[in-house]
């Protein structure tokens, strides 16, 4: 505890009496200092037990000593030392009644007590008090030290609660509370993952101070990891401001906190490593031996069914380490394995099928396609993110799955889309996919000869191509719909194989008219 005017009072050696003010001494005392200017207000910081003589003063006006007193305590002085037998026998009755009117504590300095003595003693209390806190603070590191070592980043927060008498919390890339002590405030901590994402914009080292919803504690948040972009933050909330001793202890957990995330990067820069290899001889056809590389670390990723996420950016941002992160630490929560191998501009992952890490990916892509859809949101650089999601496989057919992302990928890039699945395509139509440019471009020159034919007058083809395919070459079926004669639309078909030199009898000679028909119908 810093010192108080109450525990000068107590000081035996010092023989301070109260003169008024007695219910305002326990206010901690920053500092003392001697002055006898008239006006000492501007040298004042606020805090200051203030020591006077009064040589300067006419401490009998009572008018004078209003504004005198007035001054001081709206300076911040919290308290005033007068020094009897110096210029004054006793402490005049103005004095007493101006600093009884403010409630500035008023202490009376016996003459045999030098304004030193009470300088050294408010010093020696300010050092021993400081000297109790570096030692709260030493003793706090270990025991934080101890507990990170013993019981991991959990043992952690619960010895920084105990330090600062409040709460701590954990939270990851994705700004998910990862672990809070006591657990009561894992519900606190939740409510402020608002305020942690913008923490996490910033570059680290980065920290705040903000308020709960309902200004129920304070509380500090601060960024975790050394990279231009931190990972992890933490959060503490107090009844108070921090104190010299909580401060040094949640410096501590900062730093263990810190050197914990670097070593994990390292860690997982290593697991990325072996994951590439295991995922080459996936891709290679090697699922044996793919098995024994990973080991526990992906082993159990490899013996049920996975998909195979296959993700490109062309920005100048960050989308695919955003993304990393997004399903690493659903991966994590819930203690799923996953295989992330960065290649360059492009991410493949490994996760496991219908658990929570394919579930983070495809709310992060739809959360994407909503940002891009309301234009006043502006572009994110992450909207240049295109994710490709295979259908579910096991290792033997990884090279499959592989492919299959890789077509969901470039159907993805052609749509304009964020994020498109394997099985979508499968379960879909073709037909979306006539609407690029290059499949127009075969229809246009395939059916151009037949659209100028009919220009001239001379007949109808296209639309009886287009009514005898679609009742699959049937005459009396098709001639009906055109209201024409089955020899008249015998006639017609004819022309067609003339003009186009193609031959109706083959089917994909069929199949290409009718796709091209439709990839010109809207454009006709």
């Amino acid at each position: 505890m810093p010192p108080t005017l109450a525990s000068l009072v107590h000081h035996s050696a010092l023989k301070l009496t109260v003169r008024a003010g007695e219910d305002r001494l326990d206010v901690p005392v920053r500092w003392a200092h001697v002055s006898e200017l008239a006006d000492p207000v501007p040298y004042m910081e606020g805090g200051e037990l203030l020591l006077i003589t009064a040589l300067k003063l006419d401490a009998e006006d009572p008018q004078a000593m209003r504004r005198y007193v007035r001054r001081l305590a709206g300076a911040g002085v919290v308290g005033l030392g007068f020094a009897v037998g110096v210029n004054y026998e006793e402490i005049p009755e103005a004095l007493v009644d101006a600093a009884g009117e403010e409630g500035l504590p008023l202490l009376e300095v016996p003459r045999r007590t030098p304004f030193l003595a009470i300088s050294k003693a408010v010093s020696a209390a300010i050092a021993a008090d400081q000297y109790r806190a570096v030692t709260a603070g030493f003793a706090a590191q270990r025991e934080l030290t101890r507990q990170a070592l013993n019981a991991g980043p959990e043992g952690l927060l619960g010895a920084l609660a105990a330090q600062i008498d409040g709460w701590a919390a954990l939270y990851d890339a994705s700004g998910a509370v990862v672990a809070a002590a006591p657990e009561w405030a894992g519900r606190r901590a939740a409510r402020l993952t608002a305020e942690v994402e913008r923490l996490r914009e910033r570059p680290a080292p980065a920290s705040s101070v903000v308020g709960g919803p309902e200004n129920e504690d304070r509380v500090e948040l601060h960024s975790l990891g050394t990279g231009k972009r931190p990972r992890d933050a933490l959060a503490v909330g107090t009844a108070a401001a921090l104190g010299t001793a909580e401060r040094y202890a949640l410096h501590s957990a900062i730093a263990l906190l810190t050197l914990t995330t670097e070593r994990s990067r390292s860690l997982h820069a290593a697991e990325q490593r072996i994951g590439a290899a295991v995922l080459r001889m996936l891709l290679a056809g090697e699922p044996d031996h793919a098995r024994a590389v990973a080991g526990d670390l992906y082993g159990g990723l490899l013996d049920a069914p996975f998909r195979m996420i296959v993700a490109e950016s062309v920005s100048g941002g960050d989308p695919l380490g955003t993304l990393t992160e997004t399903v690493e630490a659903a991966a994590a929560r819930s203690a799923e394995a996953v295989l992330v191998v960065p290649e360059g501009e492009r991410l493949v992952v490994l996760v496991a099928d219908g658990g929570a890490a394919v579930a983070a990916c495809t709310g992060y892509a739809s959360a994407l396609e909503g940002a891009r859809a309301v234009p006043e949101q502006g572009a994110a650089e992450e909207d240049d993110l295109v994710v490709g999601l295979s259908a579910p496989a096991g290792p033997i057919a990884a090279a499959a799955a592989y492919k299959q992302a890789e077509q969901a990928l470039s159907v993805a890039r052609r749509r304009g889309r964020v994020l498109v699945e394997h099985d979508q395509l499968a379960a879909g139509s073709v037909l979306p996919l006539l609407a690029d440019d290059a499949v127009k471009a075969f229809a246009d020159g395939l059916l151009r000869p037949l659209y100028e034919h009919d220009a001239t007058g001379r007949g109808d083809l296209v639309a009886s191509l287009r009514a005898w395919l679609s009742r699959h070459g049937q005459w009396d079926a098709a001639a009906a719909d055109l209201g024409v004669h089955r020899h008249t639309l015998r006639y017609r078909m004819r022309r067609v194989e003339e003009i186009l030199g193609r031959s109706l009898d083959d089917p994909d000679v069929r199949m290409e008219l009718w796709l091209a028909l439709k990839a010109t119908s809207s454009e006709q």
